[in-house]
């Protein structure tokens, strides 16, 4: 067991040594300070798009609660001259 997690520990440094060391881990233009480069504007393009997505995710889950508490208020309302339980029906017999 030991060997093994010793076999990932390795892949895993050397994989982050490879990842650190390549040329497209440098920073990207935003870091530099270049706030109106393409790489800039495609970022912010980005983060609104993912803005937009969970704004819409967390509307349709207001809407669907929004859904629900109508019609249990609709069911409500429409059983509201139903008896409650058994014992308020009175049992009417035709032989009387």
């Amino acid at each position: 067991m030991r060997a093994l997690l010793r076999k990932i520990a390795g892949v895993a440094v050397g994989w982050a040594v490879l990842t650190v060391l390549s040329p497209s881990a440098v920073a990207c233009a935003v870091c530099f300070g270049r706030s109106d480069s393409e790489m800039a504007k495609a970022m912010n393009w980005g983060i609104f798009a993912l803005l937009v997505v969970i704004a819409g995710v967390l509307a349709s889950a207001a809407a669907c609660f929004v859904c629900l508490a109508r019609r249990a208020a609709a069911y409500a309302a429409a059983n509201a001259d139903a008896p409650e339980s058994l014992n308020d029906v009175e049992i009417k017999s035709g032989a009387s």
